[in-house]
């Protein structure tokens, strides 16, 4: 090694020897250790060392990351070799490279499981490799839903709400929910976008989560206007109402107060309408959004025609038949 210019290699060798021979000398004789074969007497596997610590070496001098990494695998129990998928999945992923870095963490995850192993906050390394399988397949399915693939985007979502589920962190396991619920409604299952939605609204909930409850309420207003439910649209618009408004998230909350007038007019309550029209309006004009400005302002103008013409055709109802007419023949003079 030393003729062939691997003096780092070398060096790494004669380590592994020295540390070898002590274990065995403080074990003593009587120890299981004692007994073995030092590793000078094993050439095969000072063969099986020389090849891949040169090999790592080499790589290292060419720059080749994956290989410098190679020569952790073969020790530690699989330990190692678990961190460097893990080490290379980040690196894949901060380079871009994500279908790469799924493939690393499959590989962490696989490693981690039957395994106690954790770090040194005392996080277990199944978790974490759990959590960034979810991390990758989101990021891979909203790369998807941009190139128009729905149906592989919501298995790969699918995928990172499994992962989500075991990484112990309830947080996560509910964005991972919502994410497929949301994907089913864009593409036209609400049914099955309901299933995911409802999950995704426990968990925040549980959890106090107001802008994960706001989203999903949101969420599944779109999915039972789409069903055709209304009273469950409302329902779920009221409840976005009441949890953005106490977020201060006024553009969201521009567009429920939208919606609820709107199906407000369409059922004939045009009170309860001009009222949604109007804080809308309040909110646009805080926004400075001149076009949801004028569009509320035309809303309320219709709400309030709505109103004024149930005013004005109870009066004519009361006026009896003969006043009626009366009003008509006078009309018509």
């Amino acid at each position: 090694m030393l003729s062939d210019g691997y003096h780092k290699s070398f060096s790494e060798l004669f380590t592994l020897i020295q540390k070898w021979n002590a274990s065995r000398e403080a074990a003593g004789p009587g120890s299981a250790i004692w007994h073995q074969k030092s590793l000078e007497e094993q050439p095969d596997k000072l063969d099986q060392l020389q090849h891949f610590l040169t090999r790592a070496e080499e790589a290292q001098r060419a720059g080749q990351l994956e290989e410098s990494t190679a020569k952790l695998i073969m020790v530690d129990g699989g330990k190692r070799e678990a961190e460097a998928h893990s080490n290379m999945g980040r690196v894949r992923s901060e380079h871009g490279q994500l279908e790469k870095a799924a493939e690393h963490y499959e590989a962490f995850h696989h490693l981690t499981l039957g395994r106690a192993w954790k770090d040194e906050t005392g996080r277990s390394y199944k978790s974490q490799a759990c959590e960034s399988l979810w991390r990758i397949y989101t990021l891979l399915a909203d790369k998807m839903l941009e190139n128009k693939e729905h149906e592989q985007a919501i298995k790969t979502l699918i995928k990172a709400f499994e992962m989500a589920r075991e990484t112990g962190d309830k947080k996560i396991e509910g964005e991972a929910a919502y994410r497929v619920g949301a994907a089913y409604n864009s593409s036209g299952d609400p049914e099955t976008a309901i299933t995911y939605l409802e999950m995704s609204m426990q968990i925040f909930t549980e959890l106090g989560d107001k802008d994960g409850i706001g989203k999903t309420c949101q969420a599944l207003a779109k999915a039972y206007e789409s069903q055709g439910n209304i009273e469950e649209t409302m329902k779920y618009l009221e409840q976005f109402v009441a949890v953005a408004e106490s977020s201060e998230h006024s553009e969201s909350l521009l567009e429920a107060c939208m919606s609820l007038g709107e199906i407000s007019n369409v059922r004939g309550q045009y009170e309860r309408g001009f009222e949604y029209f109007e804080k809308a309006y309040d909110i646009s004009k805080k926004l400075k959004d001149l076009k949801q400005l004028q569009k509320a302002q035309v809303y309320i103008g219709i709400s309030k025609a709505h109103i004024m013409m149930t005013t004005f055709s109870s009066h004519i109802k009361a006026g009896g038949r003969v006043n009626t007419e009366s009003l008509l023949a006078w009309k018509d003079n």
